[in-house]
């Protein structure tokens, strides 16, 4: 299965609904709750919410873009990106939720600045990847409903809406880690039926060369490629699944 063109309309919706859910969850947070540990190494859930709010400016910068012509980096650069996350981690929850709110209101209208004829070009993310500018919505979505469940307060990949799972199943296989160097050929097969290959190409006929069968629940499958859950219940065929690489 590959990835399905780009649903612009579809997918900024899915975006608003995914930052009302946000919102909803980090309203229930106390001081304590922000400086607690969140499920990603190193980060609280601060630094979490900080990451959010200022990944939703990097990607309306780059609508911005796409818009303008005018070539607007995501970020500063490496270093700022880190500060500005370190420097928001430690903010009492209001601030945390007004600076959610008020920077997904500012991508909120870049995505309905964008004119249909500027959805196909193409911008420059970090690392120097390349997308879409109708597949940024996507990209944002991504973050919000992954980073919501690394908060820990009870949104769990369980409650992942199964048009997302299977998006960034596609996304994950088709773009992500396509031909990627330090992942093994791959064909994951959900329990439904659904397939996709990724990894390293299948050059030739020898057994090195096969792809390895990794079979399980869509969920399952996302969880273990963003990291986000082991791969206990998932079947290797005989094989030790191998390590992921970082999103």
């Amino acid at each position: 299965m590959t990835l399905t063109p780009p649903d612009f309309p579809h997918d900024v919706a899915a975006v608003r609904e995914a930052t009302d859910r946000l919102l909803v969850s980090v309203s229930k947070l106390d001081d304590a709750a922000i400086g607690e540990p969140s499920l990603l190494p190193g980060w609280t859930r601060g630094h979490v919410l900080a990451h959010l709010a200022r990944n939703a400016d990097a990607l309306g910068n780059l609508l911005t873009w796409a818009r303008t012509d005018v070539p607007t980096p995501m970020y500063a650069g490496p270093e700022a990106r880190a500060a500005d996350i370190e420097r928001g981690a430690d903010r009492p929850p209001a601030a945390h939720l007004d600076d959610l709110r008020e920077s997904a209101a500012r991508f909120d209208k870049a995505m309905d600045a964008l004119p249909r004829d500027r959805r196909a070009y193409q911008v420059e993310m970090r690392n120097n990847v390349v997308e879409r500018a109708d597949r940024l919505p996507l990209r944002r979505l991504a973050e919000l409903e992954l980073h919501h469940v690394d908060l820990g307060v009870g949104h769990t990949l369980d409650q992942l809406s199964p048009d997302f799972v299977e998006r960034q199943l596609a996304f994950l296989a088709t773009v992500k880690f396509a031909g990627h160097p330090e992942l093994p050929p791959l064909e994951l097969r959900s329990d439904d039926g659904r397939r996709w290959r990724t990894g390293r190409l299948a050059t030739g006929p020898g057994a090195g060369d096969r792809p390895m069968v990794v079979t399980g629940s869509a969920v399952a499958l996302l969880g273990w490629l963003t990291g986000r859950a082991g791969g206990g219940s998932l079947d290797g065929h005989g094989s030790v699944l191998p390590a992921v690489p970082p999103l």
